[in-house]
Order: C-alpha cells, then structure tokens, then sequence
C-alpha cells in the first residue's frame, strides 16, 4: 500500500499494490493493520455502496458533533472526481479543498477525516462507489455545504448544465451561512 499526501495534511490517496496477470488481478482492498501503521488508528463500522450515472453530483455532506465520520472512500467501477472540503474553523486550510480521480481502474482510495465536507461527481455513464465510515449514519446529524459555492470554487470538471442533483443537494447552504462546523 502507498501512501501519497495531498494539498491539505490528513486527506491521503492511498494506492494498493495490485497483483496482475493474463487471468485479472488481485488486490488487498483494506488492511486495519496497515491503515493504522500508514494512515491513522481508525477503526470503520460501516460499509455504504451507492450507483450513480454521468453527471450525478453527490455532496457535498458531513455529518455533526458526536456522529462526526471519517471516510475511505473508493470506486468500483467507472469514474468520479472526489473532493474533500475542509471545514475544520481555525485550520490553515480551512474551505480549501482537493480533488482526486478515482476510477475502478486506478484502485486509488481517498480517506477524508472527520472535520471534512464530502462529494463527488461522476465522470463515466455508470458509477459503484464504495466507501467505509467510523461512525454510524445519523441522519439528524447530516449536514452539507453548496457544491456551488463560490467561496469554496470547486471545479467540478464537467458542465453544470449536465450536473444532477438531489433536492437536498440544491438546497444546502453556503459555507459562510453555516454554524455547526468543526
């Protein structure tokens, strides 16, 4: 497994070593022992899968006080571009973010702390996303951020006219418009 930083310290690619050969590959798609040792002592309760088409823009969510969540978040088949947000008031990087290709080929994985606003969009007609979380979902405790705002300027790298959200995407306050933050 490989670890690779990104712009803000604690969001990690992680790259596993894929064994392959004439018959497809192989690889090891978690280890707790290694992700203790080269990562962070996180320990994930629950497992979420979601299948999502082109243009499908999910995020940006994270969840409040004691349900705060981790995630190590990966794709299946296709293509998204992954965007951690930082949330975390008083932190250098606060409403900066950063954004990774995952695809079903490259195997990348993306562990986004808790303190951090989640989203992605999908970039292939057909998306399996699968990511791991150290907190239960709560949904009293979800909150979210526009996937549009313009102190954050994410760019999603496809059309916004071929973006599809939820209701509750579209509706979800701008960074500055939030209290409940970490």
């Amino acid at each position: 497994m490989k670890v690779i930083p990104t712009a803000i310290p604690d969001v990690i690619i992680i790259e596993p070593t894929v064994y392959a050969d004439q018959r497809g590959y192989f690889f090891e798609s978690f280890s707790q022992r290694e992700f203790d040792e080269k990562v962070a002592p996180v320990r994930f309760v629950q497992d979420n899968e979601s299948c999502s088409s082109y243009g499908v823009l999910r995020g940006l969510h994270y969840q409040v006080g004691e349900y705060a969540q981790a995630k190590l978040v990966r794709v299946i088949e296709g293509v998204v571009m992954d965007v951690a947000v930082d949330i975390r008031r008083g932190s250098p990087t606060f409403g900066k973010w950063v954004a990774v290709e995952l695809t079903g080929e490259n195997h990348r994985q993306l562990f986004i702390p808790r303190g951090f606003a989640h989203g992605f969009v999908v970039k292939s007609p057909r998306v399996v996303f699968a990511y791991k979380t150290d907190n239960f979902y709560a949904p009293g405790y979800e909150a979210g951020i526009a996937w549009n705002d313009p102190q954050v300027g994410i760019d999603w790298k496809i059309p916004e006219d071929e973006m599809i959200l939820s209701p509750k995407d579209m509706s979800l306050p701008r960074l500055c418009e939030i209290d409940a933050l970490f």
